[in-house]
């Protein structure tokens, strides 16, 4: 089972930053991409950004363009997100999907808390 694990939720003032990680285990392989989604109260998940695991191709959602940024982390299978400038509509929780390439079989993370107060 390949549950991605994600880290470095909180609470920051509108404007802040925060980074969030997220590691898929060590022995996962054929990644096809890893990406970032969010779910607010009483919203539907929605995309944030995503990275391909092969060329490092990245994109985002116009609401988050310019303000986040989604990279390849140092350790093996992990991604972080790098999000600035953060408004209270960010306020969600964010979670992690990781995309194989055999047959685009995906996994979810549980989640990790991001409040953003104005």
């Amino acid at each position: 089972q390949v549950q991605p694990v994600e880290s470095g939720g909180g609470l920051v003032q509108a404007g802040g930053s925060l980074r969030l990680s997220c590691a898929a285990p060590e022995q996962t392989f054929s990644i096809y991409d890893m990406a970032w989604y969010r779910q607010a109260p009483g919203k539907e998940r929605e995309f944030v950004a995503v990275i391909t695991w092969s060329g490092g191709a990245t994109s985002y959602a116009d609401s988050v363009k310019g303000r986040f940024t989604i990279s390849k982390g140092d350790a093996k299978n992990t991604i972080n997100l790098q999000m600035n400038s953060l408004k209270p509509e960010d306020t969600a929780i964010y979670y992690c999907k990781v995309r194989r390439s055999i047959f685009y079989t995906t996994y979810w993370g549980q989640g990790t808390q991001v409040t953003v107060s104005s």
